[in-house]
């Protein structure tokens, strides 16, 4: 039996299409900082997006995921940090919410949870730290995933890599003390997850939204989240 499972969120736990969901979530931002008062609502928009690549590329072990976005992001805008982040506050406060409408739950994934944890398995919520921690405990509400005590939620605060790069994983491993051997990635991204089993995590690639980039990486176990169901309750 594993000791730990980590877990990606969208497309794994989370029903969502991501390139249709961000499209939804910058339309939202867009409006939002127009009615905030940002001049050029659209290129701020733009710089989020540019500066979040910046942050994905960064493999410094000294600056957390945020500090490298919002270094990068401040240097492209006439506005102050403070107000930079009184406006995101907002947007995730009021704004981000709204985007629920566009996923749904998996039938069967809080059952599934909630078994892993009362076996005293412990969850990681491994999605890519590119969002701060308000906007992922709200997609875990969405998946009917908020009650249930994680291990770790890795967010762009608390992390100083994002996936695909290993060193994500090994931050991860580093937190939870726990043997890559004894631990298990459950993904539908063949070039975001499976990369964890590079540093020795054993893997699961989940089929029903999967996203494969021809990424060469070769799962330990792989199929449906039927197939996931049925795999973990082999742990009891």
């Amino acid at each position: 039996m594993f000791k730990a499972i980590l877990f990606d969120l969208d497309g794994t736990l989370l029903d969502i299409n991501m390139d249709f969901f961000l499209k939804k979530y910058f339309q939202k931002m867009i409006t939002m900082a127009d009615d905030y008062g940002y001049r050029n609502a659209n290129k701020l928009v733009e710089h989020i997006f540019t500066s979040t690549g910046v942050m994905i590329s960064n493999r410094n072990p000294g600056t957390s995921n945020k500090e490298v976005f919002m270094s990068d992001f401040i240097n492209k805008l006439d506005y102050h940090l403070e107000d930079i982040e009184r406006f995101f506050n907002q947007f995730y406060t009021v704004g981000f919410p709204q985007l629920k409408y566009y996923c749904r739950p998996f039938p069967g994934i809080p059952e599934m949870m909630n078994r892993i944890i009362n076996q005293g398995i412990k969850v990681i919520i491994a999605t890519n730290a590119v969002f701060p921690k308000i906007a992922i405990e709200q997609r875990l509400e969405w998946a009917g995933l908020g009650n249930f005590d994680y291990e770790l939620i890795t967010s762009y605060e608390n992390m100083h890599f994002c996936k695909p790069h290993i060193e994500y994983y090994k931050e991860i491993i580093d937190f939870i003390k726990i043997d890559p051997e004894e631990c298990l990635m459950v993904g539908n991204d063949t070039g975001e997850d499976l990369p964890a089993g590079e540093i020795g995590i054993k893997t699961f690639l989940v089929e029903d939204r999967l996203i494969d980039n021809g990424a060469e990486f070769i799962p330990d176990w792989q199929g449906s989240l039927n197939d996931l169901f049925n795999f973990t309750r082999r742990f009891g």
